[in-house]
């Protein structure tokens, strides 16, 4: 796995790019003490994954993680010291395709074995979907209850922050529909994104917890590593199977789940991301009569899952995330 690593700190690289070397397979190719030489040094030499602290200088982590999106994507890890304290910056990284992010405290010159671990971990994460995704495409390219609520369900990764605030933020606070949400994000950092969603939108949003069933007017999103799903009481729960997906949780686990147990007929959606999570899952609801979309090329960070779901003909319609919230806000007229 090739890494480039951008930080402001010279002692901090140093000190990171002695825990990656301790992992045979990783290789650090380059280093950056600010945006701006990390844009170039992607553009002369992509790696499979940047780890990019927060808080850099000239260009900011926001910014750098739209132009590599735009000049040279990749996988982008955001370090901060706090994601709590800076939650918006992470979020506005991640809106801009960021994969994921993780607290990672100033490191020194002392044993790290604790915070080398639980990076390893994160990266080891990371690179399983990375592995999954290349083997399929590139990354440049009981009883039954019938609900009668109206549902949209959306599904979304990279970059899915900044696409699902433009869509729900449209939205008008008397909305007459469910929404729920499955974005790929790590559950530490669950309540940290409903929260900083809550703040860009007039719906409230809150995460879904076992045994909670969808509401008229409200966001549910899925907070756990493991899969969301839907029972056929209409309950929502988390299925840890299928264990070794690398998607988690899993948008095609809780579409598949939709079309076997929701009875009435909903509006389904994909979101940027990379991978195929959601294609089937989408393919599946369109079979069971539901109004199914999936972003634009033009408007996604990655051109993966939506891509994947048009190429199955999963997708009634391919809309930017204005005109998504144009169809969303007609149906509630």
């Amino acid at each position: 796995m090739k890494i480039g690593i951008v930080n402001n700190r010279m002692s901090q690289i140093v000190i990171l790019r002695h825990i990656l070397v301790s992992v045979p397979d990783y290789q650090v190719i380059w280093t950056a003490q600010n945006g701006t030489a990390a844009v170039n040094r992607c553009r002369r030499q992509t790696p499979d994954l940047v780890l990019m602290d927060l808080s850099i200088s000239v260009t900011g982590a926001v910014a750098t993680t739209h132009q590599i999106m735009q000049s040279s994507p990749c996988a982008i890890l955001i370090m901060t010291e706090s994601i709590k304290k800076n939650i918006s910056g992470v979020y506005e990284a991640m809106g801009q395709g960021a994969l994921d992010a993780i607290d990672i405290p100033i490191l020194d010159n002392k044993e790290n074995g604790e915070v080398s671990q639980k990076l390893l971990l994160k990266i080891a994460k990371i690179n399983r979907i990375i592995k999954n995704y290349s083997s399929s495409s590139q990354f440049q390219e009981s009883y039954v209850m019938v609900p009668t609520l109206e549902l949209v369900a959306i599904g979304a990764s990279t970059g899915g922050p900044k696409a699902l605030a433009t869509i729900l933020s449209k939205l008008p606070a008397n909305f007459n529909r469910a929404v729920a949400i499955v974005q790929h994000l790590d559950d530490d950092f669950s309540q940290g994104f409903a929260d900083w969603l809550n703040q860009q939108i007039s719906l409230p949003v809150r995460l879904a917890l076992p045994g909670d069933r969808l509401e008229k007017g409200a966001v549910l999103i899925a907070g756990s590593n493991d899969h969301l799903c839907l029972k056929p009481d209409l309950t929502l729960t988390y299925t840890e199977n299928p264990i070794d997906y690398p998607y988690r949780p899993s948008v095609d686990v809780f579409f598949q789940s939709l079309a076997k147990n929701w009875k009435n007929k909903g509006t389904a959606i994909l979101l940027t991301g990379m991978g195929k999570d959601g294609a089937q899952g989408l393919s599946s609801l369109k079979l069971q009569g539901w109004h199914t979309i999936a972003q634009d090329k033009e408007t996604c960070i990655v051109y993966g899952m939506p891509k994947a779901a048009i190429e199955l003909n999963a997708a009634v319609q391919i809309l930017s995330p204005e005109a998504i919230a144009a169809s969303l806000r007609s149906v509630n007229s």
